[in-house]
């Protein structure tokens, strides 16, 4: 019985060690500091692959954070320092409904009202929001936001960007850094080895 109790743990070790093996990661490097995001491809698949083809792409490089609410979230991955939206692919079919929430510290999809519509802008839950989550009620679901990935490091550079002040900017009326808060690249990094 221990024999097989020992074998089961090494198995399930093994699974969870390969599970966190395939959960990439990217750096966020800002003009404040950098972010380091887990990746969640088993969760949000199309989520994740775009994100990182973007990313590959150089779609994130030298745009901005455009968007800072405090005590809400940041959002970047779409202007250029003049406030020139970056052209993008086709929106990809929502995934909001992945059980994944809008918690402090994930990163998820921003969209217009049509939940088929996110490309490539994002933004990071600086709290928890549950009004943002995918939820079903008696008369259908309320389509939410796709979480597709969590803060593992960086998440002071995150709230730091998310005190920053706000004005008017570009096209945009209000919740823009006064001072530029610029997304250098997104690049992957190599997740740290198990212990």
């Amino acid at each position: 019985m221990m024999k097989t109790t020992a074998i089961l743990a090494a198995a399930l070790s093994c699974l969870l060690g390969a599970a966190a093996a395939e959960a990439p990661r990217v750096k966020i490097a800002t003009s404040m500091g950098d972010i380091v995001v887990e990746l969640y491809p088993d969760k949000a698949p199309a989520t994740v692959e775009n994100f990182l083809q973007y990313a590959k792409d150089g779609h994130y490089d030298r745009t901005l954070v455009h968007r800072v609410v405090p005590g809400f979230v940041i959002q970047g991955g779409g202007y250029s320092r003049l406030f020139t939206e970056r052209p993008t692919r086709d929106p990809i079919p929502y995934e909001g409904d992945n059980g994944l929430r809008n918690e402090r510290g994930t990163i998820a999809m921003a969209r217009t009202d049509d939940p088929d519509s996110a490309a490539a802008q994002w933004f990071i839950n600086l709290v928890d929001n549950p009004k943002l989550d995918h939820r079903v009620t008696d008369l259908g679901p309320i389509y939410g936001y796709t979480v597709f990935g969590r803060v593992v490091d960086g998440m002071a550079v995150v709230d730091a960007i998310g005190t920053v002040p706000t004005g008017p900017g570009g096209p945009f009326d209000a919740e823009v850094p006064v001072e530029p808060v610029v997304i250098e690249r997104v690049d992957p990094v190599e997740a740290p080895a198990a212990p």
